[in-house]
């Protein structure tokens, strides 16, 4: 599978659960958020900068807008503007805050902001997938999952990649760009059992999916047929998403998670919660931000 990659600790942030990295082109500075930590961050590469702000509440994940930052909390959807940190409420679905909250999520290339829920006690299958208009319409699309997780969109806006984070399942599914809204959803790769979660994910300009495997302690990268073709192993045994940055946008950010590491675990993975970085073989594809 080519060349092993070595990723670098390049934050030792020791996150609850650091997720949601997106890259900034114009500030050429790296957004994320600590889940659990209820803290949103801001890590600039050039001086080994982090700067965090605390949210009060889980924040799921995040985009970039005009002024800060689209996110989604567990109360729902909302502005966090910056620097000063100033939270604004929005159109949000109706569902029950004490076992569901906001996970994963992106902007597509038309600006609409997609994010999916996570329904905590996983006894069944409650979480589904929100778009939110700039206008501020929601919609509920694709679902119902346990947790929904790993979204991206091919480089065209063709397809809509998605996972099922306890299924060990990535769907796919055609997209409707103009309108929105995704087609039927098809396996794209199951993943077996004890090797590791689909978490967050990314596409690269190839049309290749990155996938960070929760508990597997690597990411792959597969092709579009959903074949793994590189692993890239991790000093951390809970990597959480990826994200392409710097200036050629071949960086690939990894953050990772430390909430379930023991005593022991931590002797052997001490910087897990910290933010990774490697060279990649390809580089990835501008961030889109939210278009209201």
């Amino acid at each position: 599978m080519g060349e092993i990659m070595h990723p670098e600790c390049v934050l030792d942030a020791r996150a609850l659960l650091g997720e949601s990295p997106v890259w900034d082109e114009i500030e050429q500075c790296l957004y994320w958020v600590d889940i659990d930590g209820c803290r949103l961050h801001r890590f600039d590469p050039a001086s080994g900068e982090d700067r965090a702000w605390e949210i009060g509440e889980e924040i799921g994940c995040i985009a970039r807008r005009e002024g800060g930052v689209v996110a989604a909390l567990r109360s729902g959807f909302a502005f966090i503007d910056l620097p000063g940190g100033e939270i604004t409420r929005l159109p949000s679905p109706d569902y029950d805050r004490a076992s569901t909250r906001f996970n994963d999520g992106r902007c597509d290339p038309r600006g609409r902001f997609w994010a999916g829920t996570m329904y905590q006690p996983k006894d069944r299958k409650e979480a589904w997938l929100y778009r939110l208009d700039p206008d501020g319409t929601v919609t509920r699309h694709a679902g119902p999952v346990y947790t929904a997780n790993g979204l991206a969109f091919s480089p065209d806006g063709r397809r809509m990649y998605w996972a099922d984070t306890p299924e060990h399942e990535i769907h796919v599914h055609d997209f409707d760009m103009a309108r929105g809204e995704p087609g039927e959803r098809c396996l794209f790769h199951r993943f077996p059992h004890g090797e590791g979660r689909p978490d967050g994910a990314a596409v690269d300009s190839e049309g290749h999916y990155w996938s960070a495997l929760f508990a597997g302690g690597r990411v792959v990268r597969l092709n579009p047929r959903g074949e793994i073709v590189t692993e890239i192993p991790l000093p951390a045994r809970y990597p959480t998403m990826v994200a392409f940055g710097g200036a050629d946008l071949r960086t690939l950010y990894i953050t990772t998670a430390r909430k379930l590491s023991d005593a022991q675990e931590l002797e052997t993975y001490p910087q897990s919660g910290g933010l990774f970085a490697v060279r990649a073989p390809v580089a990835g594809l501008p961030e889109p931000r939210f278009g209201g």
